[in-house]
């Protein structure tokens, strides 16, 4: 019998390897990989106007991680071999920045100090048992955030026996078990705010391996809307932290804060540059009910911040975060 001209064409061809290349949408997903790798990589060259959407991106930066797991399970779907390839890109990026902190915690040795941040609310209806819950954490040092009038009496009870030396200035104090001196206010107000308004302290902690300046602050807030982050007032605040703890005498500083902005975020150069940030250790405490903010912060100057990381719940809108410093 005599096949007809073209009739074996469909059974003697090679058959359609699926994933081969994926096809077009293989393709766009490799495209949108190499994007979102080279976000990631030049986050920096994204300009900050308008909206300050250069801050905006920064403080989402680990979040990116989210958006490649999706970009794999979409190429592994899809059988897609360019795009499986591209994918490598970002997620090498994205380990490259992120990954230590992923890492568990390392000894920092014993010649340290345990610390712990944490912004009270104004609201918190719960204010003695927030701070049974920082003493239970043995900290050396405790810094408190938005510490208002009707509660300070309640946290310097409670804080008492465990940290018998303190300061507070305005809404922020930091609580201590070793001597503390040259206690004063740091003036980090933007000048746009006429109201009172006290959110900065700093004073030298007398520690048994030295004496360390331990600055306690509240950046104001940002706030993200149609016109994009609204986040001036920060930027000016952390302009003038920075510029204190340049002009600070004593070597070994610590910083605790309620900063308002991810260690990434360009609004917190004039402290990044001058500090040592958390080596291990996300710490996404806000909002308490569902973190998504890396705002909480412990940085430190001669020191390293060996691990940063969240504790339970409290009456609080923050999560507290805690992390033991080592000193040289």
């Amino acid at each position: 019998m005599v096949e007809r001209a073209g009739a074996g064409v469909a059974s003697g061809a090679k058959p359609v390897v699926p994933g081969a290349g994926g096809g077009r949408r293989g393709w766009v997903l490799a495209g949108f990989a190499v994007v979102v790798a080279g976000v990631l990589a030049f986050h920096r060259a994204v300009p900050n106007r308008p909206g300050r959407i250069g801050s905006l991106l920064e403080s989402l930066l680990p979040w990116f991680g989210v958006v490649i797991v999706l970009l794999l399970g979409a190429a592994l779907v899809r059988r897609a071999a360019v795009a499986l390839v591209a994918v490598l890109l970002p997620v090498g990026v994205w380990v490259h920045l992120f990954g230590a902190l992923s890492l568990p915690a390392e000894d920092a040795g014993g010649r340290g100090l345990v610390v712990v941040q944490h912004n009270v609310s104004d609201e918190n209806d719960d204010p003695a048992g927030t701070a049974r819950a920082l003493i239970e954490t043995g900290a050396d040092l405790i810094a408190l955030e938005e510490v208002v009038a009707p509660q300070l009496p309640v946290y310097e009870k409670e804080l008492a026996a465990d940290y018998p030396h303190h300061v507070v200035r305005g809404t922020v104090g930091l609580w201590s078990t070793y001597p503390l001196s040259g206690e004063r206010l740091v003036d980090i107000k933007p000048r746009s705010i006429a109201e009172g308004w006290s959110r900065g302290v700093r004073a030298v902690v007398h520690s048994p391996y030295g004496d360390v300046a331990a600055y306690v602050a509240h950046l104001p807030s940002v706030r993200v809307g149609a016109g994009g982050l609204a986040s001036d007032r920060r930027d000016e605040s952390a302009e003038l932290l920075g510029r204190a703890i340049a002009a600070e005498s004593v070597d070994t500083v610590i910083l605790l804060g309620d900063l308002n902005g991810a260690v990434d975020d360009r609004g917190l150069e004039p402290l990044t540059s001058r500090l040592n940030v958390a080596e291990r250790g996300f710490a996404f405490s806000f909002p308490a009910s569902l973190p998504l903010a890396r705002i909480d912060q412990v940085m430190a100057r001669s020191a390293t911040v060996a691990h940063l990381r969240t504790l339970p719940a409290t009456g609080s809108d923050h999560l507290p975060v805690v992390a033991r410093v080592a000193l040289g």
